[in-house]
């Protein structure tokens, strides 16, 4: 069964002779309880497929479906209910001023929905925070774990479909997994689907197993990670963009960037 299909998806920013088409004609479908990746160089359009799916933009055209329904620019409760999203910055994304507490409550009272304590209880455990984390603000809290409120304030509703912008970006390579693993434990365990944008291809090939390829608001093609990693793409901007990101070496950009900043010189044979 598609969880989400998306059919000629386009929109445009700016306003006369300022116009940006930002997604021109994407189409793509996800089916119930995948992981689907979205990846491609900055400015590619990949996080706006997921506003545009999410309802945070709204003047889009062409046809997004979930489960086979088809839902308007108008964000509703249902539509919420089922669809969540997950951020880049968790600690952009939470509200300083509000506990962890406050935070996860919040979209239940909106909903309606009773016993906040237990439910609250519940989600912490399933991101493996402890309960009387509840308590604290967003920086008392590490990346890490911002991040694991944020996807728990994400699952809070009970939704069918986690949009995840980014999701380990913003944190140390050492915690990125942990974050990684507790998305696939609990997909796992709740049958969710997954629509992932990141620009780590490692991320992309650790939980998914089809693609899309972006390109200038374009979807070059849709492709399984094991044809991309095995350089069977059939676009050379998906070999291209594999490659690139195959011989990147980060602790090697790291070590460069400390040691410039520490000699303030030039690194010979960088």
């Amino acid at each position: 069964m598609t969880a989400i299909s998306v059919k000629n998806l386009s929109i445009v920013f700016g306003e006369e002779d300022n116009e940006t088409k930002v997604l021109d004609a994407v189409s793509f479908d996800v089916e119930k309880g995948e992981v689907f990746g979205l990846v491609g160089e900055s400015g590619s359009g990949k996080s706006t497929v997921l506003r545009c799916i999410a309802g945070l933009y709204t003047h889009w055209t062409g046809e997004i479906r979930i489960d086979g329904q088809p839902v308007g620019a108008q964000l509703t409760k249902e539509r919420c209910r089922k669809i969540q999203m997950v951020f880049q910055d968790p600690y952009g994304s939470l509200h300083p001023k509000h506990t962890v507490q406050t935070t996860l409550a919040a979209p239940l009272r909106i909903h309606g929905i009773g016993d906040i304590d237990r439910r609250i209880t519940e989600v912490l455990r399933d991101v493996g925070l402890a309960p009387h984390l509840r308590f604290r603000y967003p920086h008392q809290l590490s990346g890490g774990q911002r991040q694991r409120v944020a996807i728990a304030r994400a699952l809070i509703l009970r939704p069918s479909i986690l949009l995840l912008d980014e999701p380990t970006s913003a944190l140390d390579v050492s915690v990125q997994a942990e974050v990684l693993n507790v998305l696939s434990d609990i997909r796992d365990r709740e049958g969710l689907t997954y629509l992932l944008v990141s620009h780590d291809l490692a991320v992309i090939g650790h939980m998914c197993r089809r693609l899309a390829v972006m390109q200038q608001g374009l979807i070059e093609e849709v492709v399984d990670y094991a044809d991309l990693s095995g350089g069977r793409a059939q676009q050379a901007y998906s070999r291209m963009l594999f490659d690139a990101s195959h011989h990147y070496d980060r602790s090697m950009a790291n070590d460069i960037t400390a040691a410039r900043q520490a000699g303030g010189g030039t690194i010979h044979g960088a």
